[in-house]
């Protein structure tokens, strides 16, 4: 028996990364999985490696394509249980505040705030149709810390994700609908190495901070979003779910 046999689960950002491995841990566990992309090459591919899944191709940040992807999973499974929002954006040019400009900022918010806003508002509808349901918003550590080597639009969006989480979980708990905030530490993904490779040293002087002295992979971050989505969390609700090995916790990091 699976942890979410029977549920419909709607990932965005599912192409690679965390979005992946859960595409792949929730169908293992039982779930009916859209996996929904800007990517479909990697969408597909991503479908395809699932127990049960298609995908969807979906611009989050745009309301018509977001419905169309709610849609399209009620068409083919019969409702939806799960909403996992988890598609994001770190680009290079979100850099100090300083240095960011307005349409740089922008772009960052249109996906990351905007994009978790129209997936919770045309989603949330498809969850209360089914008694009630799961909504996990990816968010991050950097909601909590603040980091001199900054993203100002990418640190702004996180905390807005986290507060929006905390605004809907208030306001649906009675009719069934928990929302948490899932919030990530430092993940080894092809995106973020690429970025410590492009700046010599950048990778070793994050590790110092790490308590367990690495990066995270995708798939444990996958397995805390796998609890969020399960009935196990049942009573968790507007949480700030850390999974950072530490890292929030810490002052002095061992040597």
């Amino acid at each position: 028996m699976g942890r979410l046999d029977g549920k419909v689960a709607v990932i965005t950002g599912a192409a690679g990364g965390i979005g992946r491995e859960a595409a792949i841990l929730f169908s293992g566990e039982g779930a009916s999985v859209c996996v929904a992309d800007v990517d479909p090459e990697k969408g597909e591919a991503t479908a395809a490696e699932c127990r049960e899944a298609f995908f969807q191709e979906v611009n989050v940040a745009d309301p018509d394509s977001v419905q169309a992807m709610y849609a399209a999973a009620t068409e083919r499974y019969g409702g939806i249980d799960v909403l996992y929002n988890n598609a994001g954006i770190m680009p290079a040019d979100d850099a100090s505040v300083l240095e960011t400009e307005v349409d740089a900022w922008q772009r960052v918010q249109d996906v990351n705030t905007k994009g978790v806003f129209l997936c919770c508002k045309h989603g949330i509808p498809h969850l209360l149709d089914r008694g009630g349901g799961s909504v996990i918003n990816v968010a991050s550590f950097v909601a909590l810390a603040g980091a001199a080597t900054s993203q100002i639009s990418y640190t702004a969006s996180k905390g807005a994700v986290l507060s929006l989480s905390r605004e809907l979980a208030v306001e649906f708990a009675r009719q069934g609908v928990r929302v948490n905030a899932l919030c990530p530490g430092p993940v080894e993904t092809p995106l973020l190495m690429r970025l410590f490779d492009e700046t010599p040293g950048a990778l070793e002087r994050r590790l110092v901070h790490l308590p367990m002295g690495r990066l995270a992979q995708a798939k444990e971050i996958a397995y805390g979003a796998l609890f969020l989505a399960s009935d196990e969390s049942s009573y968790v609700n507007g949480a700030t779910f850390l999974v950072d090995g530490g890292l929030t916790a810490a002052y002095v990091t061992p040597e």
